[in-house]
């Protein structure tokens, strides 16, 4: 009796000891399980540090932004420029976020067997989201130095312009935007890859 009592302690003592831990994925073993068609057409799927992401539903006000912002950027930018909705973006390996709109040099010939790592312009479309876009994709696109990172706020009806990637040990994934500036809708931004080029915060609401 004391021998099963002495292994039964062990035996608890062990699993109480054990740590759940969660498992995380690389770009590679992402791109295999849409390759397998693990994941349905369609579904709001992101790797964003390691993890499965689900993306914020798209109501009609977000949708509309996501267009809206489109259209706007095309214009600023012109020609030699792709206004990417929604694209997969190879960060790193261990991220490939689908930003709302991304804007990346070049012709859409120049990524049919990879996806742009590097957009000049990205940005995100934000209601219930609006906290992590701020910190945790904020944090993994400052990570990757994208220098020009803006936040179609729908809750205040702002846009927010983060700039100045820098170093911060308590950012979620160790970066953030050292810099950020809030815009009205009566206000104009110039993107920095463009500045010769006014975007209307208002051209970017629904």
């Amino acid at each position: 009796m004391t021998l099963t009592r002495a292994l039964l302690a062990d035996t608890l003592g062990a699993m109480a000891q054990y740590e759940i831990r969660t498992r995380r994925w690389t770009r590679l073993e992402y791109e295999k399980l849409i390759a397998l068609g693990i994941f349905q057409p369609g579904e709001p799927i992101e790797l964003i540090g390691g993890e499965l992401m689900v993306a914020e539903p798209q109501g009609a006000a977000h949708y509309t932004a996501i267009w809206k912002t489109a259209k706007a950027l095309e214009g600023a930018f012109g020609t030699g420029w792709i206004v990417r909705t929604q694209g997969p973006i190879g960060l790193d390996e261990e991220s490939e976020p689908e930003p709302d709109v991304a804007v990346v040099p070049g012709g859409p010939e120049d990524y049919r067997s990879a996806h742009p790592s590097r957009p000049v312009l990205t940005v995100e479309v934000a209601e219930s989201s609006l906290q992590s876009d701020r910190e945790r994709k904020g944090s993994l696109y400052a990570r990757a130095n994208l220098e020009d990172y803006w936040v179609v706020n729908l809750e205040t009806r702002v846009l927010e312009v983060y700039r100045a990637p820098a170093v911060d040990p308590s950012a979620v994934f160790g970066w953030r935007y050292a810099r950020r500036e809030d815009f009205n809708r009566s206000a104009e931004v110039s993107p920095l890859a463009a500045p010769g080029a006014r975007v209307r915060v208002a051209d970017l609401l629904p």
